[in-house]
């Protein structure tokens, strides 16, 4: 049967897609040394809260085949999965499931890591806005959520290599190139994605990161002047 090469991944979405898997391990290595790279693993969370609200973004306005509206389906279209039934292109039912998982535990992992502290060397960007006890609970759950982020990234793992060695359908290469080759002589390239949406989606996780940086906290007033402090 002749095959048909599609366009499956815009560009956007693979760099969004690698640049995660390289921060998220980052982010790993550095908060579970702690010390010093502390104030790099900070860095790291607002950049991860970035692309996660750039991909949300993207899920509205991206291509065909990044689009919530396209790859998230109801519970018979999961059983049709199940079931063999289900021949779509680009994440199937409950691949989707798994996405929404994964962007949803990194979006309150980078959330509650703005609020958190450590009582030594770290305090997130906004935890002056929550009282001491609201940040060390924070704080707790941060360190918690990383073993089911842990988790969840590697059933992701296991999956793809399912799919790569059991079923014959490697998920890596397209994307790495943005390619796929499908059976179906019907199946049409993603659409859409253009300039205008890609600028909206990194004007909005720009906007996010600024704001979690403390953008929108007015700066602490100044010292007094030396002249002004008793000389006791």
């Amino acid at each position: 049967m002749q095959s048909n090469r599609i366009k499956l991944w815009d560009l956007p979405t693979r760099i969004t897609h690698w640049a995660l898997f390289v921060l998220v391990a980052l982010a790993f290595v550095t908060g579970l040394t702690g010390g010093n790279l502390i104030v790099w693993h900070g860095w790291i969370g607002l950049a991860i809260l970035g692309l996660i609200v750039f991909r949300l973004a993207w899920g509205l306005v991206g291509s065909t085949y990044v689009r919530f509206a396209t790859f998230v389906r109801g519970p018979g279209a999961i059983l049709d999965y199940l079931r063999g039934r289900w021949h779509g292109l680009g994440h199937n039912p409950l691949g989707a499931l798994s996405v929404l998982a994964l962007i949803g535990l990194l979006l309150f992992q980078s959330l509650s890591g703005l609020f958190a502290t450590d009582d030594i060397a770290f305090e997130g960007p906004l935890n002056d806005m929550v009282n001491g006890n609201t940040g060390i609970w924070l704080s707790g759950l941060h360190r918690q959520a990383i073993w089911l982020i842990g988790g969840l990234v590697c059933l992701h793992i296991c999956a793809i290599l399912f799919y790569t060695l059991v079923k014959r359908d490697n998920l890596v290469i397209p994307m790495l190139s943005g390619y796929k080759s499908v059976s179906d002589p019907n199946a049409r390239s993603a659409t859409g994605g253009g300039p205008i949406a890609f600028i909206l989606s990194v004007a909005i996780a720009a906007g996010a990161v600024w704001v979690a940086d403390g953008g929108l906290i007015p700066p602490p007033p100044p010292p007094p002047p030396a002249s002004a402090i008793p000389n006791w």
